[in-house]
């Protein structure tokens, strides 16, 4: 990929992931069973995992509307500490996998959209290619 091109990305980065949050965050938090069925889990005959996806819901519509709502310098930090919120659900969600607690299917879209959360953070919280100064 070209510098411009990832210019363009870096720059874009937190409309992107802010999107992806919001969406997967509006679905865990209005249609948590919904949500729930896609994971592999039957909320009907185990309704435990409920209660944690609205919590996940809350959590993750709240970062995305600040990813989307802020000012640059906010958004930098916000997706700074995005970077190890993504790689932790990345780990997560491998793990469930290779440990049989996701289906694997599911494991490895979780893991592809954790992973993909991952690198738009690390895109997003680098300052522009004119604005870029080393530390000492």
């Amino acid at each position: 990929m070209s510098a411009s091109k990832l210019d363009v990305v870096r720059e874009r980065s937190h409309l992107l992931l802010g999107g992806i949050r919001l969406f997967n965050g509006l679905a865990a938090l209005l249609v948590p069973e919904t949500t729930a069925r896609r994971l592999g889990t039957d909320p009907d005959a185990n309704p435990a995992p409920i209660y944690p996806l609205r919590m996940f819901g809350v959590r993750t519509v709240i970062l995305g509307a600040e990813l989307l709502l802020s000012g640059s310098e906010t958004r930098r930090h916000s997706m700074r500490l995005a970077i190890p919120i993504h790689a932790s659900d990345t780990a997560a969600a491998a793990l469930g996998g290779i440990r049989g607690q996701l289906p694997r299917r599911v494991a490895a879209l979780t893991t592809g959209i954790s992973t993909v959360n991952t690198i738009l953070a690390v895109l997003g919280s680098q300052a522009p290619a004119g604005r870029r100064h080393r530390r000492r």
